[in-house]
């Protein structure tokens, strides 16, 4: 934690305190190669350990899964248990965190092999988790403010994902400018992007900030793009230049809303993605000019490579950071382009090798039907 803390603070002082990028780079690069180099010193042992001969039952938990890159990342969960020869069960919240603190005590009780959590707050499954550990089941948690020995916790690297992002946003406007920002808290990953966001407003005192808005519920693209066409009456042509929205589905709203009042002199700038974003951020009339992302399938494989090491008894990182990538519209060709295609545009996309074992080939081979 007070590691975290430190971070926080010295990412801060960069932005706030110099106009120099290269800086941020170096400090997102060492953070990951670090990272890199922890979650690689994996056993050489290339047999299938014998804890993942049976069939493995997994539950996978979700404080909230609505947009398409819940779904892909969900997809992704599925495809690397079916792989392994496990099965998986999913569990959806509704953004009731008491509820996903049941689901994982009825997780402990039906004796599962591994846990995958999808967000959640460490103050409400705390108790929870710890009845997990305390059973000797794995818990691997994705994009989670849990800190606790026993629980490994992965996430995108919201810190890089927002500076990215931001800076971008920046640059385009010369450093000047009327933004709008769409934001909810109560997630971790949306708490850590309101931290750079913070940062940002003071490295660049002269980008206003002119409303701010933002709400998660079941329908959270068509309340945002309502809720961005309001702002949008009060605020006539030339008085908006840009949307800072951290979540694809406030991305989404907002383009919608933008391009269905024909105000495309405004540009957004997201974070994440998904096939359904990359059609709309490719539409000729598209607002949507940059976002950061991970792949949320590949997140969802490598949360599962960890369970897997970590049921085999390998030492694992206790909190690792994927590195996300820039995507910006300038860059994509004409014709559409899907997740599984986006490597030939941006270097290094779906590249990633974390969290693999020489075993992991074996059993995949083992389990083919």
């Amino acid at each position: 934690m007070k590691r975290t803390k430190w971070f926080i603070l010295f990412l801060i002082s960069i932005i706030a305190l110099t106009a120099c990028s290269n800086e941020q780079n170096q400090v997102s690069q060492s953070t990951n190669n670090d990272s890199v180099s922890t979650s690689t010193s994996q056993s050489k042992n290339t047999e299938i350990p014998e804890k993942l001969k049976k069939h493995l039952k997994i539950a996978a938990i979700s404080q909230l899964s609505i947009g398409t890159f819940s779904s892909q990342y969900i997809a992704g969960v599925q495809a690397q248990v079916k792989q392994f020869g496990g099965e998986v069960q999913v569990y959806n919240a509704d953004n009731d965190l008491s509820k996903m603190a049941s689901y994982i005590d009825n997780a402990v009780s039906q004796k599962v092999d591994g846990i995958l959590l999808d967000h959640g707050r460490a103050d409400a499954l705390l108790p929870s988790v710890k009845k997990a550990i305390a059973a000797g089941i794995p818990v691997i948690a994705f994009d989670s403010d849990l800190r606790i020995p026993g629980v490994t916790v992965i996430d995108q690297d919201d810190y890089s994902l927002a500076w990215n992002s931001l800076r971008t946003l920046a640059q385009d406007l010369n450093g000047k400018g009327n933004i709008v920002y769409v934001w909810v808290g109560g997630f971790a990953p949306m708490e850590n992007r309101n931290v750079i966001y913070n940062a940002f407003r003071q490295r660049y005192p002269e980008i206003k900030e002119i409303a701010k808005f933002g709400n998660a519920s079941n329908n959270t693209a068509l309340d945002t793009q309502t809720q961005m066409e309001a702002i949008l009456q009060k605020y006539p042509k030339g008085q908006i230049d840009a949307v800072f929205a951290p979540w694809d589905e406030f991305a989404k709203g907002v383009t919608r809303a933008i391009q269905q009042a024909g105000r495309n002199e405004i540009k957004v700038y997201g974070i994440d993605l998904s096939d359904e974003d990359l059609q709309l951020i490719q539409q000729k009339n598209s607002p949507w000019v940059a976002t950061t992302a991970t792949d949320p399938s590949e997140m969802g494989k490598i949360q599962v490579r960890f369970l897997y090491q970590k049921i085999a008894g390998e030492t694992i990182p206790q909190v690792f950071s994927v590195q996300p990538h820039l995507v910006e519209k300038k860059n994509l060709p004409d014709q559409a382009v899907t997740m599984d295609q986006l490597g030939k545009y941006i270097p290094e996309w779906g590249a990633t090798k974390t969290a693999t074992s020489p075993w992991m080939d074996k059993l995949v081979e083992a389990n083919k039907k």
